[in-house]
């Protein structure tokens, strides 16, 4: 398999806390691959080494395509900066303006280029959020839980448009989540992380549009929460 992301023996302690534990990963471009887990299996800290906030340790290798884009679960645009300068923000050569409006555009947001964050619902900032990151057109984009934090119509509406956004981009796309139902609806590979390590590894092949229900749908959810060691109670049992 042809990699954009290449991980091998990453290990993270924090205390007595080992969070990673010699992990090997393999991403192959243009992928959109789902990481899920328990709380503290080390999913954000395995989303921040590559993007390369957290320093790789010696004995690892960790191997990313560049640029890379990160969002985050709450938007994190500048109160002081007009939305169109919070897109631009760290855009090296001219038109920044123009490649900001560019990418407003594709989310749905031209008409607040000249707006301030504060202006924004929680949805609309998050689009933001992404325009921010798609305008440098990565070849990796990482997705930290960014959305935890909306309502449930906002949520679907956002991810009918990552997945138009990374039909047009095709980065290679990590998303980290703690919704089963968001990884089937959205990805075509599900991570499940536990002691450190890849424990499970899940290619969900649904055709697109994807929606809830159907029985290949109901297996691939049981497996991914049988996987987080989650049991679902059989409604002919439990009669």
């Amino acid at each position: 398999m042809t990699t954009a992301v290449r991980v091998r023996r990453l290990t993270r302690r924090f205390g007595a806390n080992t969070v990673l534990d010699g992990l090997d990963l393999d991403l192959a471009p243009g992928q959109f691959v789902a990481l899920l887990g328990r709380s503290g299996s080390g999913k954000t800290t395995l989303l921040r080494t590559l993007a390369g906030l957290d320093a790789v340790p010696a004995e690892a290798v960790v191997e990313v395509p560049h640029p890379t884009a990160v969002v985050f679960q709450e938007p994190r645009l500048l109160p002081w900066k007009p939305i169109w300068r919070n897109v631009a923000l760290g855009l090296a050569g001219g038109d920044a303006r123009g490649r900001a409006q560019a990418a407003l555009r594709e989310v749905g947001l031209e008409r607040h280029l000249d707006a301030w964050p504060a202006t924004l619902s929680g949805g609309e900032a998050q689009r933001a959020a992404l325009a921010r990151a798609l305008v440098r057109e990565p070849r990796l984009l990482l997705l930290d839980e960014p959305f935890a934090a909306l309502d449930a119509l906002t949520r679907i509406r956002m991810h009918g448009l990552v997945i138009d956004l990374w039909r047009a981009h095709a980065p290679t796309t990590l998303l980290v989540t703690h919704d089963v139902d968001e990884a089937v609806l959205l990805a075509d590979r599900a991570l499940v992380l536990s002691h450190g390590r890849i424990a499970a590894d899940i290619a969900i092949t649904l055709p697109r549009p994807r929606r809830h229900g159907g029985s290949e749908f109901a297996a691939l959810r049981g497996r991914l929460l049988a996987e987080l060691g989650v049991t679902i109670p059989n409604p002919a049992e439990a009669a």
